[in-house]
């Protein structure tokens, strides 16, 4: 499991990497500062997040179901948050109006928070059963 934690991280790096280029280059002259802020939080985001993954994966502290909970809570919260915020930064571009997938931001925002506490409440855990013993 630790190599596709590895590979996800680094996926999502790099993205966060070409869409922050992207945006700081071709976006710039198209969006509004606000959008442009916008767009720049869904990238720090998923590098944040990105960043997380692979130190999830070098933590042999965590129980594999802790561990891959925190995984795909983390991939579906990155493309529903970081995914959304593209969409909506952008949405003066395009035809079709993203407001309404507006509701999935929050939900994805949600799964990320959730993704800290496994591994915060995992660490208690831990620190719980070494007093036990």
């Amino acid at each position: 499991m630790k190599t596709t934690y590895i590979k996800a991280g680094a996926v999502f790096g790099m993205i966060a990497i070409i869409l922050g280029a992207f945006g700081a280059h071709a976006l710039k002259k198209v969006l509004s500062v606000d959008q442009l802020a916008t767009f720049e939080t869904g990238v720090r985001y998923q590098m944040y997040h990105a960043l997380f993954l692979l130190l999830v994966s070098q933590l042999d502290m965590l129980s594999q179901k802790a561990s891959k909970a925190i995984y795909y809570l983390v991939l579906s919260g990155v493309v529903l948050f970081s995914g959304s915020i593209y969409l909506l930064a952008t949405n003066s571009l395009t035809s079709f109006d993203f407001k309404i997938i507006g509701f999935v931001t929050p939900i994805g925002g949600l799964l990320l928070i959730i993704a800290w506490f496994v591994l915060l409440a995992s660490i208690f855990d831990k620190k719980s059963q070494n007093h036990q013993n």
